[in-house]
């Protein structure tokens, strides 16, 4: 619900911090006084279209503030979760401010947030009837939801979103595999030809890099065979040299003659000779292999690079690289068996989509009968709230038109919207076209009362629903808000006693004259809340006008139920 509204600098108000509760809330005051500019205001903050010269003269900026109370349950959190933005416990901040120049920013929580995002939020915290003729239920593309809702089969309307969903999948699957085909019949030609140079040259993981290696053991044979051998000389005294192993025998000799005089010192110096014989014989044998593997494993330099480079070939004609060329090989056979085997799928494919279609069909009738049974109650309930509200020459129908299959979408196969005809005989239009301000304001209120249940909306505001009836029908408009406030916070603006001394509390808007200084006066509006005594005499104008008299406070005090 709508918890508070601070207005600063808008036409009239300078400044004004307005709180409210649950229940039906009465605002009245004489024409002019400022009611509208404070739905004007309310209507900033919850995203509607800024207008010119809402800011007070000499301002250079004008702000509102709507504070709402919100579970972490309404619809409105989702949304504030798909933009990072956090749901404060049971408070929600929508502020607008419009500079004089008419640009204005809007504010969520007091973070940053465009126009449109503040008008999603609004449209779900909050609805004004009768005043902004674009949204809640003069927008016919909110009626089908409306209807459903009205219908209460919720599982059935996911259902038909479901199926629709599905056959858009299919549709898609098979859309691609025509794609795929008729490309893959357009190329077969080169498809053929290039697994075929694929297959003789059979390419395979990780060839390129051993093809690679074998071609450097094969350029540098002679500089590595050179170098092992004088390596291995080294080793052996080849070289006209004594050999290591030799000078390390001899070494050995020396300390082993000396040992015992020195005790176990030396023994991790022989230790470490003994070491270094074994390795020496170790390393020895390792060149003499790799000298043998060069000349055995090297093979043909000639057809090693014929091969190396045919692929490297290969892989540019391609555009890939070598290492890909046998998934290349793959998935180019893999197109070749879809032109094979491609009808078989399609055909597959296509039955798939008519299977999905028919499943669609099959639930989207059935969401439609349900649609059709609903709209006749809901007929005859808005019809019994219209006599009341002085509209029993009035009617309500609601309308249900097959779409063709080209407009059929997740909410089904049939468009939905409210119609009216005001006089006997005139063709039925739509709610804001047909009907008068006064006849429309009511009919929104005769739909909410038959809607109430229908959406998380909380908070509902009427302008001036009473214009242009009084007595019995003013009495019907008051009886039918109060039965709204026990399940909804309602805000009227009104100019019927009748509808006033229904309130569950009474703000009264009059406009003041103000001092500024230097003998300057201005006017400005203000919001007063009454008391009981004070809802009296607001009662007895209302009744009266300027002059109130005894018998005007007497009606007053039965409207009241004193």
């Amino acid at each position: 619900m709508l918890v508070s509204l601070s207005i600063r600098d808008i036409v009239l108000i300078d400044r004004l911090d307005l709180t409210f509760h649950n229940g039906l809330c009465a605002l009245t005051g004489e024409t002019g006084a400022g009611k509208s500019i404070l739905l004007d205001a309310l209507g900033l903050a919850v995203g509607n279209r800024s207008i010119s010269g809402l800011v007070r003269s000499g301002a250079k900026q004008a702000s509102v503030t709507a504070v709402f109370d919100v579970s972490e349950d309404h619809p409105t959190s989702a949304v504030l979760a798909e933009h990072d933005i956090e749901l404060e416990p049971g408070s929600l901040v929508l502020r607008r401010v419009v500079a004089a120049d008419g640009r204005s920013r809007a504010y969520v929580n007091d973070q940053a947030v465009s126009i449109g995002l503040l008008r999603r939020l609004g449209d779900g915290l909050i609805e004004i009837q009768g005043q902004f003729e674009q949204r809640g239920l003069l927008d016919s593309a909110t009626h089908r939801a409306l209807l459903d809702a009205f219908a209460g089969q919720p599982a059935l309307v996911t259902k038909v979103g479901t199926l629709w969903t599905a056959w858009g999948y299919a549709i898609k699957a098979r859309d691609l595999a025509e794609q795929d085909l008729a490309q893959a019949r357009s190329d077969e030609d080169f498809l053929r030809h290039s697994v075929e140079e694929l297959s003789v040259l059979d390419p395979n993981p990780g060839e390129e890099q051993e093809l690679a290696e074998r071609r450097k053991l094969l350029l540098n044979r002679g500089q590595l065979l050179e170098a092992v051998n004088a390596a291995a000389n080294d080793l052996t005294g080849g070289n006209g040299q004594s050999s290591a192993e030799d000078a390390l025998i001899e070494a050995r000799r020396r300390l082993e003659r000396v040992s015992g005089a020195a005790g176990d010192r030396l023994d991790p110096a022989l230790a470490a000779l003994d070491r270094a014989m074994a390795e020496t014989e170790d390393a020895l044998g390792q060149l003499q292999s790799i000298a043998g593997d060069i000349d055995i494993e090297g093979g043909n330099l000639a057809d090693i690079e014929e091969r190396y480079f045919a692929l490297r070939d290969m892989a540019r004609k391609h555009g890939t690289e070598v290492e890909q060329l046998s998934e290349l090989r793959i998935s180019l056979e893999a197109r070749l068996a879809t032109i094979d085997s491609g009808g078989e799928a399609l055909e597959r494919l296509q039955q798939e989509c008519v299977a999905a279609r028919a499943a669609f069909v099959k639930q989207a009738e059935s969401l439609s009968r349900t649609r059709r049974k609903a709209a006749k109650s809901l007929d005859q309930e808005i019809a019994r709230e219209l006599p009341p509200l002085k509209l029993d020459k009035a009617r309500f129908q609601t309308r249900i038109d097959l779409l063709d299959e080209s407009d059929w979408g997740p909410s089904g196969i049939e468009r939905v919207s409210f119609e009216v005809s005001t006089n006997p005989g005139a063709a039925p239009g739509s709610l804001a076209r047909v009907a008068s301000g006064g006849e429309l304001a009511r009919f929104l209120l005769a739909l909410k009362v038959v809607l109430a249940g229908t959406t998380p909306v909380k908070a509902l505001v009427f302008d001036e629903v009473d214009s242009g009836v009084g007595g019995a029908t003013a009495h019907a408009v008051g009886e039918r808000l109060a039965r709204l406030a026990k399940e909804r916070q309602i805000l009227v603006v009104t100019h019927s006693p009748q509808v006033a001394a229904r309130a569950d509390y009474h703000l009264q808007v009059r406009k003041t004259t103000l001092n500024s200084g230097a003998k300057k006066q201005t006017t400005a509006t203000q919001v007063l809340g009454l008391s009981d005594g004070e809802r009296r005499e607001e009662l007895a104008r209302m009744l009266s006008g300027a002059e109130i008299t005894d018998e005007a406070r007497a009606a007053a005090d039965r409207l009241m139920g004193v």
